[in-house]
């Protein structure tokens, strides 16, 4: 249930941001600076909350970081300045990395090296709670056309969550077992399955924050179709991690990240080509979502069978995550305008190319130390 509030802040920004560029006086450019702020307040919650969850319990953490979600909701409606405005995101990202560092390494602390399905089923529910909140946001434009009530919806349904933690006793705190390779022999793959987070979560959340403002510029939807067409990307990723329970039982992680990235490649050469055909974006755009649904859960899962993974080791991962998802779509933002709302589906391309050739070279050195060891 947290994790649908996750996807429900997460999922909230993209179609959103040209009604915050309005609220705040300024330019879809300068207006980008929010992915800025808010993931490098998840930065710092990631980097803060993994120290937290190996010393003290759990379930107190997650339920403040709900709660202080639901506040920053509330209140973004009223803000009219930039710089307030980007305060408030910070915070919310702070909640954010408390949040998904907990559900993750409480998940792997229950489960262990059968973690797998499970990890993809949390991560369903961050899909499905991204796929609705742009609907939220496309009946809010459409009932009181602006998105005032759909912030406050959200931050309704998100607020009784938060109650569910106190009630429910935090998991036992894991202490590694082969502390000499959590220490320093994993050193490499730790840095490398951060670098593959830094460059699939930066592709995954520019392509869910931009492609709203991408349709509309490019003339191929109005409001209401660019906020469905931001629906579908979610909503093929929460349908991706659901198929990614059972395939996850029987295909290795290496070989689902392989496949998965292939796909995300494929959506990208899709979209380019066929650029002015709303059926092609749409499909495009599908199999985009269902490509990248498990690279998320299965790179924790490939992780999980490297090492023994503390909060710090999963701080370290979501610190990756969260400089991605704040540099892509900063980047996208500078040549959106300039260069033409395609730079996108350039740069996500650039940055999955290189994501392949880093699960090579993590395929590769597991595959070299298991060996030495």
């Amino acid at each position: 249930i947290s994790y649908i509030a996750l996807g429900f802040v997460i999922g909230v920004i993209g179609p959103t941001l040209p009604g915050l560029a309005e609220q705040t006086g300024t330019r879809l450019s300068e207006i980008s600076f929010l992915f800025t702020a808010h993931s490098l307040g998840y930065l710092f919650g990631s980097l803060l909350s993994g120290y937290l969850y190996d010393r003290t319990k759990g379930h107190p953490i997650i339920a403040a970081s709900l709660l202080i979600m639901s506040g920053v909701l509330l209140l973004v409606p009223f803000i009219a300045w930039l710089w307030v405005l980007a305060a408030l995101l910070f915070i919310l990202g702070i909640s954010e990395g408390w949040l998904d560092v907990g559900g993750n390494t409480l998940l792997i602390w229950v489960h262990g090296e059968r973690v797998g399905p499970f990890m993809n089923g949390l991560h369903f529910f961050f899909g499905l709670g991204a796929f609705l909140s742009p609907i939220v946001v496309a009946r809010a434009v459409a009932s009181s056309g602006g998105i005032d009530w759909a912030y406050w919806v959200l931050a309704m349904a998100v607020f009784p969550i938060s109650l569910l933690f106190i009630v429910f006793k935090s998991p036992e705190i894991r202490r590694p077992v082969r502390a000499h390779e959590s220490r320093g022999a994993n050193v490499v793959m730790v840095l490398l399955i951060s670098l593959f987070f830094f460059l699939h979560v930066g592709s995954e959340l520019s392509f869910g924050g931009w492609i709203y403002s991408y349709a509309l510029l490019t003339g191929i939807a109005q409001k209401a179709g660019a906020a469905y067409l931001t629906s579908t990307f979610w909503g093929a990723l929460t349908l991706g991690r659901l198929l990614g329970i059972p395939v996850s039982t029987r295909l290795k992680p290496g070989t689902m990240l392989f496949t998965d990235i292939t796909g995300c490649l494929v959506a990208c050469g899709i979209i380019l080509v066929w650029r002015e055909s709303l059926p092609a974006v749409v499909v495009g755009t599908a199999v985009m979502g269902l490509s990248i649904a498990s690279l998320f859960p299965t790179s924790i899962n490939f992780a999980e069978r490297s090492m023994d993974v503390t909060g710090k080791i999963t701080s370290f991962f979501l610190v990756g995550s969260s400089v991605g998802s704040m540099f892509f779509p900063w980047l996208i933002g500078q040549f959106f305008e300039s260069f033409g709302p395609h730079i996108m589906v350039i740069v996500i391309l650039a940055a999955l190319s290189t994501a392949l050739a880093v699960v090579a070279a993590m395929v590769l050195y597991r595959m070299r130390y298991e060996k030495n060891v």
